[in-house]
């Protein structure tokens, strides 16, 4: 089995890259935001009791999380592995995960760190914006509208998420970092880690994680 994990801060374009992995290797891309709205919607055991502290304001403990995980991948289509996107989030993900696959004789193959400088992340996530009315997403930078401040599309007016204005981005940055050099640490000493230069072109960056995963 080939259990891959993508590590990488809000922006790296890990989503984007794990979908496109998934074609390339027919694993399936398993993302744990994906999940927990699922389960939301579907009502399921897990995704009421993570609900239960969602509504209360609080983290759900990682063990929910990583119940929710290892119910996903047992199920069939998982049967040669995954590529995990979201998950491990802390470092007790990670070591539950390596003692729940060890269990069957499994284990991580390779987590590989879509790497992006921090002031490149700021400038992709804090130069989004949405028009207010057909949603239709433009960037200041890689994707402007033709007149500022109004869609292309329909006219209407572009609005900016409290999560995407600099300051909020900057702190949730800071979150990710302090969570995940821990789990980069984990992985590199157990030499499983691979860095890729994430600052690069959607394609070369695809290319690069092929190649580390020995698949170019």
């Amino acid at each position: 089995m080939r259990y891959v994990v993508l590590l990488g801060a809000p922006g790296a374009g890990k989503g984007t890259q794990a979908a496109m992995l998934s074609q390339a290797t027919g694993l399936p891309h398993v993302a744990s935001g994906d999940l927990f709205r699922e389960a939301l919607q579907q009502g399921t055991e897990l995704g009421l009791l993570a609900k239960s502290y969602m509504d209360k304001g609080e983290l759900v403990p990682d063990e929910v999380t990583i119940r929710m995980i290892l119910e996903r991948i047992s199920q069939p289509d998982c049967r040669a592995g995954c590529l995990l996107d979201g998950f491990p989030r802390t470092l007790e993900q990670a070591e539950a995960l390596d003692r729940a696959l060890g269990e069957s004789g499994e284990g991580i193959e390779r987590a590989v760190h879509v790497d992006v400088p921090s002031e490149e992340l700021v400038e992709r996530l804090s130069g989004r914006w949405l028009c207010r009315d057909c949603q239709t997403p433009y960037h200041t930078v890689s994707s402007p509208p033709a007149k500022a401040g109004r869609c292309d599309r329909c006219g209407g007016e572009l609005y900016q998420r409290t999560d995407d204005k600099e300051e909020t981005v900057r702190e949730r940055l800071g979150v990710f970092f302090a969570q995940t050099v821990p789990i980069i640490d984990y992985y590199a000493k157990q030499g499983k880690l691979s860095r890729v230069d994430g600052s690069r072109g959607i394609g070369e960056v695809a290319e690069s994680i092929l190649a580390v995963l020995g698949l170019a």
